[in-house]
């Protein structure tokens, strides 16, 4: 990989000749360096749309099989290669120093299930995990997967799924060796060792076991589209192409899913959209039986299923914007026999729910935090809130197989406190702290601070805001901050601790995180005032953000660097174009840029299932609406910040070619002599590279980046 790479930097400026018109001086470029960057051509390509007609001139950037576009990201390699080659060493240093804090031999809180204590531990100087496990009582280690082992053919690796049989012999997993997140199911007999015949390619890469240990239902994904659309059932031993299609979702907007229950007893199908759910349920015990409609779908109807005893809990929005929890008995488990157990409340969302014995454990977020509520079966005892200690945090519900224990396992990290593991006993109301993750070298978390402030947006509204930093930043305007954000499909972003981070950190910076609309932290209105029609606030929420922290001496504008990533890359295309000159670099990974293209395709992955996120462009209301803010179709001739652009290319959610479309058509047309770097992982999808350390290469990147336009390169 090293040869091939070095080989692409030295012939860069031949592939750029032979290929690439080269870029002209009329941006008043002086630097050769920064002239002789890497131009695609243009090939019109006409759209008509609504009665108009939009050019796209690189539009043939999307075929991965031109060999004139693979050398097109190449030569991008290597330009970005070129111009970061002042802080080569300072990458080099900055992987290591990441990789350095990190313990490498290392295990997993380990957890009991039906006789075994299963864990994931690591070994130095390995890139991989092994999933591993002991009977009970035994200190004799099962070695249920060697990952490395497995890895070692493919230059990208990722085992899935992990579901074991009911009878602890069968192991299926999922394998993807390309990074498209399309998995192959295979399975292990944990007894002998020995692999089973059975391979079913196409799939998601999980199960749901039936009761006899032979018979699993898994889901399929569309070649094409890579929507998951087909359950299945596949009988260990028998040919996979007798096997059973259970059930097809033809709706193009709605992805499946299947599972398995917490108590063993049912298998549940979920048929999912943006605004709808559906589920069918059916014994394990009786793969020959058919599965059974809890609730037709209805638009607007969100509902998810847990089981315990005689009853089904259900997780609902019915006439509770802010979601509700429901009990209904399973024999008669339709809508109409809902009975509510925790009510609708304006100011909570409720996110989820682990059924214990003698306990509810509520996952809640109110005013933009996790909370985790303890609500006793007992009604004549009282309910409570397991505390956390800082202004900003994430905590999160583990792994909780049992149910018959009051102890409920959680985990919590703040933007200055390392991930950590505990075990809360809900009776005593103790919580014991497992493992934390242990952070190599010097760190102390008493040198940082942590902050949670409020940014009014500019129709009045408060937008939270985390922020953290070493002690001794000096809030008078001159130090750097970085700024992130996502803002879309409901996800709340928590302040959570990263390690890697703390390269910045040291380095003089502040990171922040806007909890910009468009998210869900403060209730499900935050995530309906940030989508379709109202995308435009997700934008401007962030801008404002960046414009407080200004206005308080955190930072300056020469000072400002924004971060976002898929649909944040998206946010960040929209505020280089709304307001560029706020900026001083802007890195944007995998981002979603080519709106109006990509909500016209329904062959592209996920497009279908996106219509109800930013709008079905069918509709010219839709189609003008998102036009108006699409980074690609915006790009103008003006000046605009440096920025960073990552991508991979067999990225299976953000398609390779919205980024290099977009790069291509900024070189055309900005008048600036500003940093403008693609970088493609020609071997990874849309979550980077595989391995425990290899992705870090790529943060690596980002930083020196960063610190190379913040003057801090050698700090």
């Amino acid at each position: 990989m090293k040869t091939k790479q070095l080989s692409i930097l030295t012939g860069y400026f031949a592939i750029a000749a032979i290929s690439y018109q080269c870029a002209d001086t009329t941006n008043n470029n002086t630097d050769e360096s920064m002239t002789n960057f890497p131009r695609a051509e243009k090939k019109p390509t006409v759209f008509t749309e609504h009665g108009k007609d939009r050019t796209d001139n690189y539009f043939w950037l999307r075929d991965r099989e031109n060999q004139e576009v693979i050398d097109y990201l190449n030569a991008e390699n290597a330009y970005t290669e070129e111009q970061l080659s002042d802080v080569r060493t300072l990458r080099d240093t900055l992987f290591e120093e990441i990789k350095g804090r990190i313990e490498q031999t290392d295990m997993s809180v380990p957890y009991n299930l039906k006789g075994y204590t299963y864990y994931t531990r690591y070994e130095e100087g390995l890139e991989y995990p092994f999933h591993c496990r002991k009977a009970i009582g035994s200190e004799k280690e099962e070695i249920m997967l060697d990952v490395n082992a497995l890895a070692k053919p493919f230059s990208y690796y990722d085992a899935g799924g992990m579901d074991v049989s009911h009878d602890n012999i069968l192991l299926a997993f999922g394998e993807d060796t390309l990074s498209r997140r399309i998995y192959t199911l295979k399975f292990k007999n944990l007894q002998t060792g020995e692999f089973l015949a059975d391979q079913i390619e196409g799939t998601t890469g999980s199960v749901a076991w039936a009761k006899d240990n032979k018979t699993i239902y898994y889901t399929q994904k569309d070649p094409l589209t890579l929507r998951s659309n087909k359950v299945l059932k596949h009988v260990l031993g028998t040919p996979v192409s007798q096997d059973q299609v259970i059930f097809d979702e033809t709706d193009d907007t709605f992805g499946v899913s299947t599972y398995l229950s917490k108590s063993d007893d049912y298998i549940f199908i979920a048929s999912y959209s943006t605004l709808s759910t559906e589920y069918r349920y059916l014994a394990s015990d009786k793969p020959g039986d058919a599965f059974q409609v809890i609730e037709p779908r209805a638009r607007g109807l969100e509902y998810s299923v847990s089981h315990y005893k005689d009853h089904f809990y259900i997780v609902n929005n019915y006439e509770a914007k802010n979601f509700k929890l429901s009990r209904t008995s399973v024999k008669s488990p339709a809508k109409a026999n809902w009975k509510d157990v925790i009510a609708h409340r304006d100011s909570v969302l409720l996110e989820g729910i682990e059924i214990f014995k003698d306990f509810l454990l509520v996952d809640e977020r109110s005013n933009g935090l996790t909370q985790l509520r303890v609500k006793p079966w007992k009604e004549s005892s009282e309910e409570h809130y397991i505390s956390f200690p800082d202004p900003a945090y994430m905590a999160y519900l583990s792994t909780n197989p049992e149910f018959d224990t009051p102890v409920v396992r959680y985990g919590y990290s703040s933007l200055t406190t390392p991930n950590s593991v505990y075990d809360y006993n809900m009776l005593l109301k103790e919580a014991q702290l497992l493992k934390q993750q242990k952070v190599i070298g010097d760190f102390n978390p008493d040198n940082y601070v942590s902050e949670r402030i409020f940014v009014d947006a500019r129709d009045g509204t408060k937008i939270p805001v985390s922020i953290v930093y070493r002690k001794g930043y000096k809030k008078d305007g001159t130090q750097p901050l970085l700024l992130y954000g996502y803002g879309s499909y409901g996800n709340s972003i928590d302040a959570y601790f990263s390690s890697a981070r703390l390269s910045l950190l040291d380095r003089g910076f502040a990171y922040a995180i806007a909890h910009i609309r468009g998210g869900q932290e403060m209730g499900r209105q935050w995530y309906e005032d940030g989508k379709l029609l109202k995308k435009i606030n997700t934008f401007t929420d962030f801008i404002d953000c960046g414009d407080y922290l200004v206005e308080q001496n955190y930072t300056g504008y020469g000072g400002l660097f924004a971060m976002g990533g898929s649909a944040g890359g998206l946010l960040m295309g929209a505020v280089v174009n709304m307001r560029p000159e706020m900026w001083k670099g802007v890195i944007a990974a995998v981002p979603f840029v080519d709106v109006v293209t990509t909500m016209m395709d329904s062959s592209i992955p996920l497009t279908t299932g996106e219509y109800d996120e930013w709008g079905n462009p069918n509709d010219s209301v839709y189609y003008n609406y998102m036009l108006s803010y699409s980074p690609y179709d915006n790009v103008e001739a003006k000046s605009y910040p440096s920025m960073l652009v990552t991508t991979g290319l067999h990225d299976s959610q953000v398609q390779y070619w919205e980024p290099a479309k977009w790069v291509a058509k900024l070189r055309e047309l900005k008048t600036d002599q500003n940093l403008l770097l693609l970088h493609t992982n020609m071997e990874a999808g849309h979550g980077g590279a595989s391995g425990r350390f290899e992705r870090f290469k790529e943060a690596a990147l980002e930083y020196a980046f960063l610190l190379k336009l913040s003057g801090r390169a050698n700090k």
